[in-house]
């Protein structure tokens, strides 16, 4: 396991529910639902952490609880959370309709050549080495 998501903490080995954090986790919610943004409801609720870790929180099923972690949201505040937040991204213009999208053109099949020399240490000049490797298989 990587990490333990916030509001929960490891004891003897077992996932548990820290109870100070899971209520900064459901209050985090509340507000959020509320209309607050991910930044302002995460800093009402007591919790300091960047915007995008915010948002994952929101994201974050295991608060739903399975089989190792302890529930802390239901599953209606989950869902409420995530009605939000998809109507906040389609108003600000963050979804794009797939049906919309298409590829202008795309590459079917590709192969890329070995490398004959060492890869440069400037990470803009490897990038560009790399990518002159690239060939399209048609």
């Amino acid at each position: 396991m990587a990490y333990i998501p916030y509001g929960y903490k490891m004891i003897e080995g077992v996932i548990t529910v820290d109870e100070e954090k899971a209520n900064q986790v459901r209050v985090f919610f509340e507000k959020y639902i509320s209309g607050l943004s991910l930044a302002v409801a995460g800093e009402q609720a007591g919790i300091e952490k960047t915007h995008s870790s915010m948002g994952l929180i929101l994201k974050n099923v295991n608060y739903l609880g399975n089989d190792v972690y302890p529930a802390i949201i239901d599953k209606e505040s989950f869902d409420k959370a995530e009605e939000v937040r998809q109507k906040r991204a389609k108003d600000l213009g963050r979804i794009v309709e797939l049906a919309a999208f298409t590829s202008p053109t795309p590459i079917e099949r590709f192969k890329m050549k070995k490398a004959d020399t060492k890869l440069p240490e400037d990470p803009v000049l490897r990038a560009e080495y790399l990518y002159s490797l690239i060939e399209s298989e048609v």
